[in-house]
């Protein structure tokens, strides 16, 4: 029977991927001049930040020899989620009244 804390390390694990994921379609989904609009990086340069992420969520686990790539990967898409998401969004929805 496996430990608690190796299931909660896998619970983790693959409830990160489907973050991975939304953080890679929202930026593909989003216009290019949204990204230079509010001083952010090119759209390309976060669909492979993203991409790269996500990757690194899917191919390393937290529990392996791997964690500093699964954390980097974590850490690149929160980014994208926490600060560019909101921004980029925002600019494409125009001036609130």
């Amino acid at each position: 029977m496996p430990r608690l804390d190796m299931l909660i390390l896998l619970v983790i694990h693959w409830a990160a991927i489907p973050v991975g994921l939304y953080a890679f379609v929202h930026a593909l989904m989003q216009r290019a001049d949204a990204f230079t609009a509010v001083d952010k990086l090119s759209k390309p340069a976060w669909l492979g930040i993203t991409a790269g992420g996500t990757a690194a969520l899917v191919l390393f686990s937290l529990a392996s020899a791997g964690a500093m790539f699964w954390i980097a990967g974590l850490v690149a898409v929160l980014v994208y989620i926490v600060d560019v998401r909101p921004r980029v969004t925002e600019v494409q929805r125009g001036p609130r009244w």
